[in-house]
């Protein structure tokens, strides 16, 4: 469902074409090298059994977490040194989140897809900036913003020169500490970009338990397969070998 957009790829993966749905998966933020190469090589396998593309996602720093006291991640140098490290033993592109201008530049080094995180898809400078990196761009759509309010986000990005932009669905706030998918989102943004769904934000209780955020993980698999039969490009999901102590998310 991608009202005549053109395909593209993001390393050899490719987004809205014949090949299908592709998958981005990995860990919510990097804990150190050894859980980022166990987990992208258990991903990179789960994508290949079932025959989808794969990119590799996480995060070199958590810059919106609850609470200070949160785990964050390794910071920018050493996470992308373990990006990197697993872009090219496992051969599979990678996505990281950056959080402000001055990141775009080292990210794009290592990265194949740029992604802008929700509480940050109105802020142009971040967007003109990831645009003009030459790499593929993810706009994570605000918890706060109309499917239809998406398009200034994208055209922000492609009046800056890129065309390889995608627009992933999180959910909507709906009273506190609670997300809603309203599955009316996905076709209205595939008018403007290839969609994304994200399994597992979408499920998330933001705050829900004070100073950290909970989820309702069983209700993963009925949004994913609802979101497959409305229609999308990719899956986005988080995902940890040891989920119950991971730091984040």
């Amino acid at each position: 469902m991608t009202s005549g957009l053109s395909p593209f790829r993001i390393g050899p993966v490719e987004v809205g074409g014949p090949e299908g749905i592709f998958l981005i998966a990995g860990p919510c933020v990097l804990e150190n090298e050894r859980r980022t190469l166990v987990i992208a090589e258990r991903a990179a396998a789960a994508a290949r059994l079932h025959g989808v593309g794969f990119v590799f996602k996480s995060s070199f720093d958590k810059a919106n977490r609850s609470s200070i006291q949160n785990y964050r991640g390794p910071g920018l140098e050493v996470g992308l040194s373990w990006l990197a490290r697993a872009k090219e033993e496992l051969h599979v592109p990678v996505l990281v989140d950056v959080h402000e201008v001055s990141q775009v530049g080292p990210a794009a080094e290592v990265a194949d897809c740029l992604q802008i995180p929700a509480f940050l898809c109105r802020q142009t400078d971040i967007l003109v900036a990831a645009a003009r990196s030459g790499r593929a761009v993810n706009i994570k759509k605000g918890q706060f913003m109309a499917p239809w309010d998406m398009e200034n986000a994208v055209d922000k990005v492609r009046d800056s020169g890129c065309e390889r932009v995608l627009v992933t669905e999180r959910g909507f706030s709906f009273g506190y500490n609670n997300l809603v998918v309203d599955f009316r989102s996905l076709p209205i943004l595939s008018r403007v970009a290839h969609v994304v769904f994200d399994g597992t934000h979408s499920v998330q209780l933001p705050g829900g338990q004070g100073k950290a955020s909970g989820g309702n993980r069983e209700m993963v698999e009925p949004l994913v397969r609802a979101a497959v039969a409305v229609g999308c490009s990719g899956l986005f999901l988080e995902v940890h070998d040891d989920p119950d102590h991971s730091p984040s998310d």
